[in-house]
């Protein structure tokens, strides 16, 4: 069984930061791209950020673009999402993703997962 575990949410002021990270089991992470959503109440999710298996292209939606970085642990087996700079409208559920058939991940776009987290709450207070 495929199983995604996000960590790191919290609460922080306006330019601040947090540090999520995306941990598996029932399958090795770095097999796989892996893409960080973030959802608000009546909203659907949104993409902002994805990393390819290899060669580790990385995308970014404009929203986040210069403040948050994605990145990867091999050893840890785990993907990280540090957010800077972070902004009354980063609040959300923040979820990583994968897609066991392949998720598309270029410096142009990104797809969605079929795989989901539980999601990890970040609220930024102004």
């Amino acid at each position: 069984q495929v199983l995604l575990v996000e960590s790191g949410g919290g609460l922080v002021q306006a330019g601040g930061s947090l540090r999520l990270s995306c941990t598996a089991s029932g399958f090795t992470l770095n097999d796989y791209t892996i893409a960080w959503f973030r959802q608000t109440p009546g909203e659907g999710r949104e993409g902002i950020s994805c990393i390819s298996r290899t060669p580790g292209i990385t995308f970014y939606t404009d929203s986040v673009k210069g403040r948050f970085t994605i990145s990867r642990d091999t050893a840890k087996n785990t993907v990280y999402l540090q957010m800077n700079n972070l902004k009354p409208e980063d609040t959300a559920v923040y979820y990583c993703t994968t897609a066991l058939r392949g998720l598309y991940c270029s410096a142009y776009g990104m797809g969605t997962g079929d795989s989901w987290g539980q999601g990890t709450q970040v609220t930024v207070s102004s």
